[in-house]
């Protein structure tokens, strides 16, 4: 290994063999934190995207495509109830080609292919049942295509043709839907399905086609077409005109200060009117036919007097005597007759009219005023009603009625309402404030604590970071500390084991009679240290101060 590197390394043990106990659990914390969310990160990253395969599918269908992908070796995940499989991004055209070429999934196939399939000999039931598959399959993919719609089966009902028929029968449509969770249809959507199906069907029309949700929820009833029942229709119109009108007098006369109530009747019934009228024109009659006869015999017809003329008797014989007269016939027995046919052209006009479901009825419209309210007080009532006539589209012949009546209002429960919801908000602002206060307590306590650890760590790392003092650095003070010692520095610092250390005499001290003392080499270290920490003392308390107090942090217990 590089002696750069093992020197780094080196530098490195030192440093962690310098940590408190503390220091190394939140090294080991940190350091273990860092390796799970690595090996997290890899896995979130090794994994495989996934994208749909197939949505939609019947189960049977299901367990044929999950079948094919075990026996690729394909990983899959299904979703939405077993209806949407899904596999790794890079496996999804693979696999649905594969899908593909083994006729899955067979119940997606209908439609006009199944017209493909059809032989020669296949009989005429055969292919009229085929035709009608193939609609309903077209339909239900259409369908299905729809934002909200899961699945969708459409059965059709087509009457058989017949010459022997006076009367046919126009054809009919069933439609079951299965939305999407959470998904809803609205009103334009059903109308949107109930007009796809009517049209591609010739002959059917909107009023012939039934939607039915998976709820069991008839959205679209036969006879009635998408916007329900007549029920539905009132309750649709009421709400729509008293919104209209209720805007208006609270624009009016202020908001709060008039009630608006609507009740409409509609009819349920529906069927079609045929009215036919004539004109004839004015330039006069244009003929379109004309035929005209005349008969004469008698005197002046041709052949006249050959033959006995008169009335018939009794037997066929000839009454000479009589006498018959008729049209301009002359009194000898003659007889002439004209008559003519003229046919004049009339114009005629035929309508058919289709009559739906939800024809208006009766409607009446109910008003009540607030006399306590001031926008109130002189107001012109007929005024209020023909405004309120107007807005609401009434017909006074179809017997359309509108009242407005002036009253005190009860604002007793409107007042009560106030009170509680002034009462939950001020509960709201308190407990908004409590939380606060909370929240800034939390905070406030995780910043004290994170600087009480900040500063334990500090204090613990400046035990072990601290300056050895050695009596080399005091030399820097310069010459003014003479010591009464006999030996120099630098033999003190020799390193001499104590046995091994030769004695030396210092100098004599200023008493009298005082003998002279042999000392050893660790107690001329020790003298010295003395001599030179009180005149540094002396020079700098300051630093003497913080080598004493590193001194006592040392004999601290840990």
């Amino acid at each position: 290994m590089p002696a750069g590197i093992q020197n780094v390394l080196g530098r490195l043990g030192a440093y962690v063999k310098g940590f408190t106990a503390a220091q190394r659990t939140i090294a080991v914390i940190g350091i273990a934190a860092l390796v799970l969310g690595g090996i997290a990160l890899a896995s979130w990253l090794g994994k495989p995207s996934y994208a749909p395969l197939f949505t939609g599918l019947a189960a049977a269908d299901a367990s044929s495509v999950t079948d094919q992908l075990t026996t690729d070796g394909v990983p899959f995940q299904l979703t939405d109830g077993g209806a949407t499989i899904l596999v790794p991004q890079s496996k999804v055209y693979t696999e649905r080609l594969k899908a593909a070429s083994n006729g899955l999934p067979s119940s997606n196939e209908g439609g006009y292919s199944l017209l493909d399939t059809m032989g020669v000999t296949s009989s005429e039931f055969q292919q009229d049942v085929t035709y009608k598959r193939a609609i309903e399959g077209e339909l239900a993919k259409t369908i299905s295509a729809m934002d909200g719609v899961q699945t969708a089966s459409v059965q059709l009902a087509i009457p058989k043709k017949s010459v022997f028929v006076s009367e046919e029968k126009d054809p009919t449509a069933s439609v079951f839907i299965a939305t999407k969770n959470g998904a809803q249809l609205d009103t334009d959507q059903v109308q949107a399905i109930v007009h796809l199906t009517s049209a591609a069907v010739e002959g059917m029309q909107p009023t012939d086609v039934s939607v039915v949700d998976q709820k069991g929820q008839t959205l679209s009833a036969v006879g009635t077409g998408a916007t329900g029942s007549g029920t539905d229709q009132a309750a649709d119109y009421d709400a729509a005109t008293s919104k209209k009108v209720q805007d208006l007098l609270d624009t009016t006369l202020g908001a709060g200060n008039a009630s608006v109530v609507v009740a409409a009747t509609m009819s349920d019934n529906s069927g079609t009117r045929t009215t036919e009228s004539f004109t004839t024109p004015t330039t006069g009659p244009v003929a379109l036919n004309e035929s005209s006869t005349k008969e004469q015999y008698g005197a002046g017809a041709s052949g006249a007097g050959t033959g006995a003329t008169g009335v018939l008797g009794p037997d066929n014989i000839a009454v000479p005597n009589g006498t018959a007269k008729t049209g301009t016939g002359t009194g000898d027995g003659g007889y002439e007759n004209q008559s003519a046919t003229k046919n004049n052209a009339v114009d005629k006009t035929t309508e058919t009219t289709q009559i739906p479901a939800g024809a208006m009825d009766r409607q009446t419209i109910s008003v009540a005023l607030n006399a306590k309210a001031k926008s109130v007080q002189g107001v012109n009532l007929q005024s209020i009603n023909d405004l309120v006539a107007n807005a609401a589209g009434v017909d006074a012949t179809r017997g359309d009625q509108v009242k407005v009546a002036v009253m005190d209002f009860d604002t007793s429960a409107a007042d009560d309402a106030a009170k509680a919801l002034e009462a939950q908000q001020q509960a709201d602002q308190q407990e908004a404030l409590w939380s606060a206060i909370r929240t800034a307590g939390i905070v406030v306590g995780i910043v004290l604590a994170l600087i009480a650890l900040m500063v334990f760590l500090a204090r613990r790392g400046r035990r072990q970071q601290r300056e050895q003092v050695d009596i080399g650095e005091l030399d820097a003070f310069g010459e003014g500390f003479p010591l009464p010692l006999a030996v120099e520095p630098a033999d003190v610092r020799t390193g001499l084991d104590a046995g091994d250390a030769p004695t030396v005499a210092l100098q004599a001290l200023p008493h009298d009679d005082a003998p002279t003392e042999v000392l050893t080499t660790d107690e001329i270290t020790a003298e010295r240290r003395r001599q030179d920490i009180a005149a540094l003392a002396e020079r700098d308390p300051k630093r003497t101060a913080e080598l004493l107090r590193g001194l006592l942090d040392d004999r601290a217990s840990v």
